[in-house]
């Protein structure tokens, strides 16, 4: 049996359909923190998709039913306000599209926008609030996030930003995390 305590900061990293989330559902499950799980689920919601709301609903059925859910998606700050208001455990899936969301909010998909350092300023200025939250968190959270920097260089300035900034935002949450996971074709490998 494993006595090891709890991390009080967890990264898990993997691809798509890697099993990342369900490593880090499994993780908070076997938490030894009787508090019950707060979900914060950060995808942002897209009206008339049909196979997204179906990907939403089918990670909604996964989860312990003690388990309480908060969508942060339409709302990039509202995930630094849990972390900081959380007092049990806080599961966050994803990063990833915190990132989506961040970057809609502050238009950096905008070439023109991007150019004028607006965007580049409050993106910034939301991902240092971000780490800083899950720094200061009072109790244990796991961050779920994607590894893109695998793949090949994507042929669009917006894309190449949105993989270059979640790989910023990656290497910032590892290295104030106390363990860091990489999670391949369903076999977690600890990296830290």
């Amino acid at each position: 049996m494993d006595t090891r305590q709890a991390a009080r900061r967890t990264l898990i990293l993997g691809g798509a359909r890697s099993g990342k989330s369900t490593f880090a559902e499994r993780m908070c499950t076997d938490f030894p923190d009787p508090r019950p799980v707060t979900y914060a689920a950060t995808a942002p919601r897209y009206p008339g998709d049909a196979e997204w709301a179906e990907r939403i609903a089918r990670h909604r059925g996964q989860r312990p039913g003690d388990w309480r859910t908060v969508e942060t998606g339409d709302e990039p700050a509202a995930l630094a306000e849990l972390f900081r208001a959380a007092e049990g455990p806080v599961l966050a899936d994803c990063l990833t599209l915190w990132l989506t969301s961040a970057m809609d909010a502050v238009h950096a998909w905008d070439e023109d926008v991007w150019a004028s350092g607006s965007a580049a300023r409050e993106l910034g200025g939301l991902t240092r609030d971000l780490i800083a939250a899950y720094e200061a968190a009072a109790g244990p959270v796991v961050a779920v996030s994607n590894e893109l920097g695998f793949g090949l260089v994507p042929p669009d300035p917006g894309t190449r930003r949105f993989r270059d900034e979640l790989g910023r935002l990656n290497q910032a949450f590892a290295a104030a995390a106390d363990d860091v996971w990489l999670v391949v074709a369903g076999l977690p490998v600890r990296l830290k």
